[in-house]
């Protein structure tokens, strides 16, 4: 019995308590949940909808407790129900329905511990969006390993989620790039602005390679060649750096494309509709103080130039005119000034920005060898960048890493703990599972032992404490799922993977699963291969959701 399945039979008996004695049935809620008790020796599972229920019909809270005590204890599966405290109702199973979690979760396979949570909900998820100068640096990469995961998450629940990379290759910062790759491939200095590192002297050779008169042209024309291929070739590397990261977007969105549509204006047209757009100093303002921004904000300069808020204004009406309901960007550390008028600019056009905007801010992350952080590429010059994290610990390893933390916490990333074959190792400590549980079924295979079909699955044989203790966490899975999805917050699925390794670590030690030499094969073995496969399953899918792979061998 999962969870889901326990609370609809809470439900069930509240509605059968309620008939009986003619209480209000529209003070039922039409779903509820139960959750786990922090101590077993509580029950497996605990349910507060007694204390819910008691002020809405006017009864004691033990009183409605005692009367769904009596009733949920009548029902399939259920060994006993104890009241606590002022009216928590603590729920054991017996055996038989603890176990046939086992088989519900090998028989459905990926799908289990995805839901329809979200669903109905169009979201658009931007991250990374590092701008087209050089390779993603290591906050970059934290961003690609936490918002691939979200958006897997996202899609697990139900929502329709469109992931998309933001490409700045409008404004200031392409020139300078440009002019450094102008400078290298014509042998002179970098610009005392411009971007320094090997990757530029590659970058503009391979310029140089398609385009041998480049570096010849006048400066204007020669600058815009070193542009266009310049960029095209630094997405290209970025691209294929976040493929072999596992890592893909359903579009790449051209800040240019902005421009050249028209789409700048359009955005103000719509601003000046709403009644937010003012002229002052021959400069077009935004009127983001009327919804709590410090200042207001200039859309157009007085020469003319459209500013890069503008096209923040653009974009974000762009992605709501695609029938994205929310607009989810996730930004780095230094980006906390931008919250303020970017909750404005949503309340300008008209919307919630409670509802349909949403800014998430991530912390630092530091790569450390040795003890000591590692502060420059050799390639990037400056920065460490996602290709050095992975050479450093591997995709898997970089991944579950960065993503095993909240955003919210700088991340320490030590080289020798995480490329560690050893139990302190977390992604190791997972992955071990995985394999392991492949090998007994490897093993399993090799001495004639089968799960079996139909009555050959004896689910009540699950009875000892270490089988009970590894079903309730199996059982977790789908709403860690939905939590970590509504919250935003992969690193849940992480920390649920670790704890329930811990309870396979420790059932594999107390629970025999294969028949020892010439030992007879028995329902218990097979029971326990269920619950070894489910262990499988359940890890696969974890780790599926952050981009980590599973392995069949380690």
């Amino acid at each position: 019995m999962t969870p889901a399945e326990l609370a609809e039979v809470v439900l069930s008996a509240a509605h059968a308590v309620f008939a009986e004695r003619g209480l209000d049935r529209s003070a039922l809620p039409e779903r509820t949940a139960v959750e786990r008790p922090r101590n077993p020796e509580h029950g497996d599972y605990a349910s507060t909808l007694a204390l819910q229920l008691s002020k809405r019909v006017g009864v004691a809270p033990r009183d409605l407790a005692a009367a769904l005590a009596t009733e949920l204890g009548r029902a399939p599966g259920v060994k006993s129900v104890e009241i606590a405290g002022p009216g928590f109702l603590n729920i054991r199973l017996d055996a038989a329905a603890a176990g046939q979690l086992a088989r519900t979760i090998v028989e459905a396979g990926p799908e289990y511990g995805r839901s329809a949570t979200l669903a109905g909900l169009k979201i658009n998820l931007e991250f990374v969006s590092a701008n087209p100068t050089g390779p993603v640096h290591i906050g970059g990469a934290r961003w690609a390993a936490v918002g691939d995961a979200m958006g897997r998450l996202l899609r697990a629940t139900g929502a329709d989620v469109g992931t998309e990379y933001y490409v700045n290759d409008a404004g200031t910062q392409i020139d300078r790039f440009a002019a450094s790759l102008l400078a290298a491939a014509r042998g002179e200095p970098a610009p005392e602005d411009g971007y320094g590192g090997a990757y530029i002297a590659e970058i503009a050779a391979q310029v140089q390679a398609t385009r041998p008169e480049a570096a010849t042209l006048d400066d204007e024309a020669a600058r815009q060649v070193f542009r266009d291929e310049g960029v095209a070739l630094m997405l290209s590397e970025i691209k294929s750096s976040l493929g072999q990261f596992g890592v893909e977007f359903d579009r790449y969105f051209s800040e240019q494309s902005l421009h050249d549509r028209g789409e700048l204006e359009h955005a103000l047209t719509r601003l000046r509709t709403q009644g937010h757009v003012y002229d002052d100093g021959g400069a077009v303002w935004l009127r983001t103080t009327d919804f709590g921004d410090d200042k207001d904000r200039v859309l157009r300069k007085s020469n003319g130039e459209w500013t890069y808020f503008a096209a923040d204004c653009a974009y974000y009406l762009d992605k709501r005119e695609r029938g994205f309901e929310r607009a989810v960007y996730m930004l780095g550390a230094d980006h906390h000034g931008y919250l303020g008028r970017m909750k404005a600019m949503s309340a300008c056009f008209g919307d919630d920005p409670d509802v349909n905007l949403e800014l998430l801010i991530g912390q630092l992350v530091n790569l450390l060898r040795d003890g000591e952080p590692v502060r420059m590429s050799k390639r990037a010059g400056t920065v460490v960048t996602l290709e050095d994290l992975v050479d450093a610990i591997g995709v898997d390893a970089a991944r579950y890493a960065l993503a095993r933390y909240s955003i919210d916490s700088p991340i320490d990333i030590d080289v020798e703990l995480w490329t560690r074959a050893t139990r302190d190792n977390p992604v190791y400590y997972v992955q071990y599972v995985a394999a392991r549980t492949a090998s007994v079924g490897r093993n399993a295979a090799e001495v004639g032992l089968t799960r079996g079909e139909g009555d050959s699955f004896h689910p009540e044989l699950l009875s000892h404490d270490k089988e009970n203790e590894l079903l309730k966490a199996l059982a977790e899975l789908p709403a860690t799922v939905a939590a970590a999805a509504e919250l935003r917050e992969p690193h849940r699925v992480a920390r649920y993977l670790e704890e329930l390794a811990g309870a396979y670590h420790r059932f594999y030690d107390n629970c025999r699963i294969l028949p020892r030499g010439e030992e007879e094969v028995t329902d218990l073995h097979r029971a326990r291969l269920w619950l070894n496969d489910a262990t499988r399953t359940v890890i696969a899918n974890g780790l599926h959701l952050l981009g980590v792979s599973a392995p069949e061998r380690m």
